[in-house]
This record gives C-alpha cells, structure tokens and sequence, in this order.
C-alpha cells in the first residue's frame, strides 16, 4: 500500500515537471509518462501479485499469531486462577497456623498451670517423688535447647505422674522419706498415702503418727496421736496391712484442737498491756464487791423505829430515846442519836445537827465508786493503746520478714486483739457495777435523808401540839 502510494506521487511530480516542458517537445514527454506510466502499472502489478502471493502466508501467520496469542491468554488466565488458588489456600493455611499456634499455647498454658497446681496440691512428703519431673517441666519452656516436642514430653510426663498418683491414692501406696518428729528430729522411715491422709513410721518404729504440713518446716511434721491409735499406724505402714484412723475433717479437726488456747495463753498475747488491764479488772471486781458488802451493811432507820424515838422523847425520856438511838447503829443511829440530844433546840439547829451526819455519811458511801468510774473508762483506752502497740509490732515484722509468713505476723495481730478485747471485757462488767453500786448509795443516803427529815418533822409538829 505504501508502494502504491509513493508512485502515484512519483506521477504527480512528473506530472508538474512535464508541464513546462511540453512547451518544448510534448510528444517525447508524453511517450516518456506513458513508459513510466506503463513501468509503474506493471510494478504496481507486480506489488499486486507479490502481495497476492504474500498474503495467505502472511494470513496464515496471523491466524497462527492470533491463536497463539489466544492460547497464551488462556493460559494465562489459567495461572492467574492458580496464582488466586494458590493464594487463598496460603491465607487459609496462615489462618491454620495460626489457630494451631493459639491451640498450642493454649495447651501450653493449661499444661504450666497444670504443674503448678499438681505442685501445690501434692503433699511435702510427696515432694522427692515429683521433684526432678515437675522442675525438668518448669524449666522447659525457658530452655533454647530443647524442641517444641521435647518441651511438651516433659510437661506431658508431669501429666503421667499425676495419673500414676491418682491410681496409687484409691488403693493406697508407701514410699520412703524423711520426716520430722514432733519434738524436731528428721527421722528416716517410710510414708504410707490413702487418700488425702498420709501416715509415718520411722525405721527404728520410733516415731509414727499421721503427717502434716507446716508453713516454716521443709520436713513434714510427724503429728503424735493417742497410742491406742499410733500402734495400728506402726503395723499398718510396716506391714501393708491394718487398720488405720479415718480423719473426716482431712486434718482440720487437729489443727482447730491445736489452734486452742487457754485463758493464760490468751492473757500472755495481750503482753504487758494486758496485764496493765487484767490487774485493773481484778481490782475492781475486788472493790466492788467490797463496796456491795459495804453498801448493803449501811443501816437506815426504819418508820416505825423512828416513831417509837419520837414517842420517847414527847415524854421526855431522852436517856431511854438516846439508848434506843444508839441500838440502830452506824451513821443513822449517831444521826438520831444527835437529834435526841438536841430536840429542844430550833429547827435550824436541829436539822444542821443531823444535816452534819448526813454530809459525813456520803464520802463512806461513794468512796471507791470514782475508781471504778475511772477503770470503766480508762480499760477500753488501754485496749486502744495496745491495739496500736501491737499494729506497730506487726507493720515492724512486715518490715522484716514481709507479708509472706502469716504466723511471724500473728503475735503482734494476737496483741492488737486481745488487748481490745480485755479492755472492753473489763469495762463493760465494771461500768455496770458502777452504776448499780452509785444507785444503791444514793438509795441509802436518799433514806437517811429521809430519816432525818421525818424526825425533825416528827419533834416540830410535836411542839406544837404541845403548844396547842
């Protein structure tokens, strides 16, 4: 096509060129564009045949190109759908992974948690049996040596231990160790385990008893039973056979019959505080029985002994009313006694006369009271002082030892307590006391009082009948 082209410009030029020469020999240029002319039909032929000729190749090759092209978009079509294939199952397996890894942690932290509670859960003569596999499984996820599964048998071991334990706790099963006796002494001998109860005897059958565990002893502790009990221990151990004490409580019931204390030890926690306050409520409890006695021997006059003095002296018999007077006793007969004396007098020198008694009968009667008043109020004070005392000697055993030993924190806690509760057990009784002893001798001097005013009364009305 290209050819095509250039010849028809190749005639156009010619063409324009031969226009001033046809002026000149028109014919000759005529002759020479019909041979050109002619030359370039029959190439124009020949680019025809030529391309006749080269296009069914040329056909061929494009039909051969094109479903080349076809089949290599096909097949690239085709990796495109693997490559997506290939992509989604590699998410899908990153997915996979990654739920695998989660189980494996997930079984992973089970298993620690699983080690550290068989740990705890696992008596302390039990200890040298579990020891090497439960450290072996500690260690394990910290140690770059080890395999993923190398890590994981030996956690999983710890798993087969515990089974093995658990077969051996339903019938019963006895293993060797060392255990302390209840005076102190480590002691060679051998365990015997039903259950949640476990049993020693020592080689030498010196030392048995059914075994604890205490907070500050690497040993367990040999517990001492009654002997009629102890004995079948010893056979049962030796022997693999015999009776053996059941324990329903799983040792609670020894430890609350060893957590009992008597009222010494009790009086003993409370340290000197305590005993600042016990002295205290001994002193009173003494005081107020003394005060009771003391109360209840006061002597009044009664009405009708009053009447028969008034009787005495309108008829004149003061010897005889004075004796009678003096009959009474204590402070009412002295009282009566001065008013007999002085029942001729006026009326104000007659109630000052006996008025004077009265004010002698009242320090008798409330002496002592004010102490019971001041230990009442002062015990639960001294209570507060050693519950501080005490907090103080608790935060300085913190301070030294931590928060980890409860039992080194317990003398100072048991202070803190008991020094409050002595406080208030020697307050409360003694502030009873002291009201009921007041009441009682304010009673006593409100009769005496009235004793008095009845007698003045008594010899005033009297005079005046006479005068009468």
């Amino acid at each position: 096509m290209k050819r095509i082209i250039t010849y028809t410009s190749l005639l156009t030029i010619a063409g324009a060129l031969a226009l001033p020469l046809g002026a000149q020999n028109f014919d000759q240029v005529s002759s020479d564009v019909d041979a050109k002319l002619e030359a370039s039909l029959k190439k124009l032929a020949d680019v025809r045949e030529t391309i006749q000729e080269e296009r069914v190749p040329l056909s061929t090759e494009v039909a051969e190109l094109e479903s080349q092209a076809t089949e290599l978009r096909r097949e690239h079509n085709r990796l495109l759908k693997i490559k997506d294939s290939r992509t989604i199952d590699l998410s899908s397996l990153e997915r996979q992974v990654s739920q695998l890894q989660e189980q494996s942690d997930f079984v992973n932290r089970l298993l620690n948690e699983f080690i550290e509670g068989f740990e705890q859960r696992i008596d302390k003569a039990e200890n040298p049996l579990y020891a090497a596999d439960i450290k072996d499984a500690k260690l394990a996820p910290k140690n770059a040596n080890l395999s993923p599964e190398e890590k994981r048998d030996l956690q999983v071991a710890v798993v087969e231990s515990a089974m093995d334990r658990m077969e051996n706790l339903v019938g019963g099963h006895t293993f060797e160790g060392a255990a302390l006796s209840p005076e102190g002494v480590l002691q060679e001998g051998t365990f015997a385990k039903f259950g949640p109860t476990v049993f020693f005897t020592s080689n030498d059958k010196s030392v048995y008893g059914l075994v604890e565990t205490q907070l500050n002893a690497a040993d367990p502790v040999v517990v001492a039973l009654p002997e009629t009990i102890s004995g079948s221990i010893s056979n049962a151990v030796s022997t693999g056979s015999g009776a053996l004490p059941f324990d329903a409580t799983l040792g609670k019931a020894i430890k609350v019959a060893k957590a009992k204390k008597s009222l010494m030890a009790y009086v003993e926690d409370g340290g000197q505080v305590g005993y600042v306050i016990i002295g205290l409520g001994i002193i009173a409890i003494l005081l107020a029985v003394f005060k009771c006695f003391e109360i209840f021997s006061f002597k009044v006059a009664m009405p009708k002994q009053i009447d028969e003095l008034l009787d005495l002296v309108n008829e004149g018999k003061q010897d005889k009313a004075q004796e009678k007077a003096n009959e009474i006793g204590g402070t009412a007969g002295e009282m009566l006694a001065a008013g007999v004396i002085n029942a001729e007098e006026k009326r104000g020198i007659l109630e000052e006369m006996m008025f004077e008694r009265i004010l002698k009968a009242r320090p008798y009667l409330e002496r002592f009271l004010p102490f019971l008043a001041i230990t009442a109020a002062a015990a639960p004070l001294l209570g507060l002082l050693g519950t501080v005392i005490g907090m103080i000697k608790t935060f300085q055993l913190i301070t030294i030892f931590g928060t980890g030993d409860a039992k080194s924190l317990s003398s100072g806690i048991s202070e803190a307590l008991v020094t409050t509760a002595l406080g208030l057990i020697v307050a409360i009784p003694t502030l009873i006391l002291h009201g009921m002893l007041s009441r009682m001798a304010k009673r006593k001097l409100g009769l005496l009082e009235q004793g008095a005013v009845a007698f003045v009364n008594g010899v005033i009305s009297r005079r005046h009948e006479k005068k009468d």
